[in-house]
């Protein structure tokens, strides 16, 4: 069952997703409150499962080697969505899967350090006969929209 939230929970999961290390006093100036408080709702938030982790986001544009790409995927016609998942699930370099409504079917998100290792888990995908063709895009920038 869907959480209900208020205006200051909403507000708190936008600083956090923004920056999760934020300090709770900041936070609790933020929305108004004190730090119990904020700490009360963070953990209620966290219990209900609106919170499911803390985590990192990389900019791997920053980092001195390695490609990112996304690879569309077009699945063939005896589909079995959860033999598809557990076959990209195995390649190490498959960061996120995407299933999609439309055209293509799902979207890879592919991390590697180079373009023979881009070339081997392109290969890779294309292996399994449940995939009836595959379209990559290497990623030259990333924004992302926080809050």
């Amino acid at each position: 069952m869907p959480a209900t939230l208020d205006s200051t929970d909403r507000a708190i999961l936008a600083l956090l997703e923004e920056n999760a290390r934020r300090p709770l006093r900041e936070i609790a100036t933020a929305v108004g409150l004190t730090v119990a408080p904020v700490q009360r709702r963070i953990a209620r938030l966290e219990k209900l499962g609106v919170i499911e982790r803390y985590t990192v986001q990389i900019n791997h544009g920053r980092i001195a080697t390695g490609i990112e790409a996304m690879t569309e995927l077009h699945f063939a016609d005896d589909l079995d969505l959860a033999q598809i998942m557990e076959f990209v699930a195995q390649i190490p370099e498959v960061r996120e899967v995407l299933t999609l409504a439309g055209d293509p079917d799902a979207l890879v998100r592919i991390q590697v350090e180079g373009v023979e290792d881009l070339r081997r888990v392109v290969s890779s995908l294309r292996s399994t006969r449940a995939i009836a063709s595959t379209k990559t895009l290497v990623v030259l920038e990333q924004w992302t929209r926080r809050g």
